[in-house]
């Protein structure tokens, strides 16, 4: 056991990346609970229409993850040998993606917006609360839609300053940003201090701003601050990136960029197919998923670290090191959460009182909490499992891993118990996300071979 479990140095070390992180998205994860209570205490309707668009946006997030991570494997690596240069060509790389994936983002968004929204929603008998989604799904997303940009720089800027030593400027932007929001939630959802109720409309404004702000405090402080971040210095004289590194971000990068598409879209199927059911599946769903996000920072946190650590490691040469610090992380991580899932499990039917809806939707909210709970270590060594393989430049692998596996398992399997036959939505949902126990066992064989023991970078040349 003693090869699983570190010393007092070694969790000091991974609590030091993984905390800021964690307070950072559990922060924000709890003020989106609070958002959602906000919003649900005006109606179902405004809170389904709401969780639809949002899943929508989950893909657009997802795809700026991934196109900024897998630029990001470089820039760990390049830290871990001291390279800024190496550095700020990959910032700069970060940028150029971004901004390509935000215009598809809006175009797609303005074009199908509408089409994409009607996908969710289906109820037998009751156009009106349908009809009632739509045109607060419509309000909330057009504004949401400038949200995108501010949204898209933040993850270029954090994610630079977390892969090179910086993890509390990102979190402590967070942290005022979500206050900002749930400020601005209050005032413009409800009509406070004299503002008129703009229902959804306001709480798609507090979101826009809040994330304007968190943008200007993370690049302000960055470029302010060029000797602790030496890559921002002449960063935007010119947009110029080695032709070489280039082709290897987008040979390790496109395909962790096509994941994280692929992987989104197909999340937001699986959505489409629990849907189906009903609207009541909606609104519980919106319920679990909300609740569930508080938690699941732990296993986000440390799959993150995972990435961050792994790849300093990979990048210094120190090949052994990384080897022992990813079964370490591996066993703290599926412990911890195994750990949080039971509590949550026996909390499950507590949390959906606080929201203003039926009975029934309060019992499948709870009831979606449980299994989500239950499914949590199972997360938490997949999560590990795919940033292990990404910090090594493994990204085809983790194509495979983790988007062809939802599309290929996870879809097929919902769709079919979905449409085809009469399983309760719980079983359902529950057979739906344990099969990832497949995945579990692949990563450990691919983990065990040890597949992303690799460096990846070539020291460039200083400027």
């Amino acid at each position: 056991m003693r090869k699983y479990i570190g010393d007092k140095k070694f969790y000091l070390m991974v609590l030091s990346v993984a905390v800021p992180i964690m307070i950072q998205n559990g922060i924000t994860n709890f003020v989106s609970l609070l958002d959602n209570i906000m919003v649900g205490q005006i109606g179902t309707e405004q809170m389904s229409g709401v969780a639809i668009v949002n899943q929508l946006i989950l893909v657009f997030n997802l795809c700026i993850f991934g196109g900024v991570s897998g630029a990001g494997i470089f820039t760990a690596q390049y830290y871990g040998c001291k390279d800024q240069k190496g550095i700020r060509d990959t910032f700069r790389m970060k940028l150029l993606i971004v901004s390509f994936i935000t215009a598809v983002g809006l175009l797609v968004f303005s074009v199908f917006g509408i089409r994409l929204i009607g996908l969710y929603l289906h109820e037998t008998g009751n156009q009106s609360s349908l009809d009632m989604t739509m045109l607060y799904a419509r309000k909330y997303m057009r504004i949401m839609m400038v949200e995108l940009v501010p949204f898209a720089l933040i993850q270029v800027y954090s994610g630079t300053l977390r892969e090179t030593g910086e993890t509390m400027l990102p979190m402590k932007a967070g942290i005022v940003a979500v206050f900002i929001n749930l400020i601005l939630n209050y005032i413009l959802i409800f009509g406070k201090f004299g503002m008129p109720a703009l229902g959804v409309e306001g709480a798609a404004i507090a979101t826009t701003v809040s994330r304007f702000a968190e943008l200007a405090i993370i690049a302000g402080w960055t470029h302010r601050n060029t000797e602790k971040n030496p890559f921002i210095k002449g960063a935007y004289r010119s947009l110029r990136i080695p032709s070489g590194l280039v082709g290897k971000v987008l040979v390790t990068g496109l395909p962790l960029m096509v994941n994280e598409a692929l992987w989104s879209s197909g999340q937001a199927v699986l959505m489409q197919c629990y849907f189906v059911r009903g609207l009541s599946i909606v609104a519980a769903f919106n319920i679990s998923s909300t609740i569930s996000n508080v938690f699941n920072v732990v296993f986000i946190a440390l799959g993150n670290s995972v990435g961050i650590i792994i790849g300093q490691l990979l990048g210094a040469g120190k090949m052994e090191e990384a080897k022992d610090t990813v079964r370490k992380l591996m066993f703290f991580s599926v412990g911890g959460c195994a750990a949080i899932g039971i509590i949550l499990s026996f909390a499950a039917p507590f949390f959906p009182m606080i929201y203003n809806t039926t009975e029934e939707i309060r019992g499948l909210a709870a009831r979606f909490i449980i299994v989500s709970s239950l499914c949590m270590p199972l997360y938490a060594f997949v999560n590990v499992a795919y940033f292990t393989l990404r910090s090594g430049g493994k990204t085809l692998i983790t194509f495979f891993f983790d988007s062809v596996f939802v599309w290929v398992v996870n879809i097929p399997l919902a769709y079919v118990l979905s449409r085809f036959t009469g399983v309760n939505i719980i079983p359902l949902y529950f057979f739906c996300q344990f099969i990832d126990i497949i995945k579990c066992v692949i990563g450990y064989v691919l983990m065990k071979k040890g597949v992303w023991m690799n460096t990846i970078i070539v020291k460039s040349a200083d400027e």
